[in-house]
């Protein structure tokens, strides 16, 4: 008798395998450690974690760097209570990478595994770039901590909105997040 299909592929796939299992986050607010230096790690805009020009395999590792991540003035870093090292982050530290409707709330899961549901919290927020006209949401998932909206759960958000004031709007917990102007092609 063979297994039965795994329903889940792709990214829904990654973010389900990165879910942390009921493990709370560390205080990384409460380390003061002193500045030890840069270690030579870049979150890459599509989201791949590199280590001295090599793609980090093992998301396990991954889970465990990105629970230690810190935005500082200075920039991002990872810290514990003995050290604080800079990284490279090329956009966002994390991608949304699927997104479920549970009754009046989005739920966003990242490629890291955090869930976070869009609201006064967790807001979402599109900014169009002025030269393309494309759309760049993005949600803050902890701190000063966000995740880029992978186009597919874009699109999946477009599917769903409204017009409210000229603008496609999504609703989660009670707010409203504008999308981009109604008719103007988001995407």
């Amino acid at each position: 008798m063979s297994a039965p299909e795994d329903s889940k592929t792709g990214l829904a796939a990654v973010a389900e395998a990165a879910k942390p299992e009921g493990r709370s986050l560390p205080p990384v607010h409460l380390w003061h450690p002193e500045h030890c230096g840069d270690i030579d790690i870049v979150i890459r805009a599509d989201g791949v974690w590199m280590h001295e020009g090599s793609p980090i395999g093992r998301p396990e590792l991954v889970r465990l760097f990105s629970t230690v991540l810190r935005k500082d003035p200075e920039g991002y870093c990872l810290v514990t209570p003995a050290e604080k090292l800079s990284i490279r982050v090329e956009d966002l530290p994390f991608r949304a990478v699927t997104v479920e409707r549970q009754a009046q709330t989005w739920a966003f899961t990242t490629d890291v595994g955090d869930t976070v549901e869009a609201g006064e919290d967790h807001p979402l927020i599109v900014e169009t770039d002025l030269a393309t006209g494309e759309p760049a949401p993005r949600i803050h998932i902890r701190a000063d901590l966000w995740a880029r909206v992978s186009r597919s759960v874009f699109y999946e958000l477009v599917e769903a909105a409204v017009v409210e004031r000229d603008h496609l709007t999504v609703r989660s917990n009670g707010v409203s997040f504008p999308l981009g102007p109604a008719g103007a092609g988001v995407a």
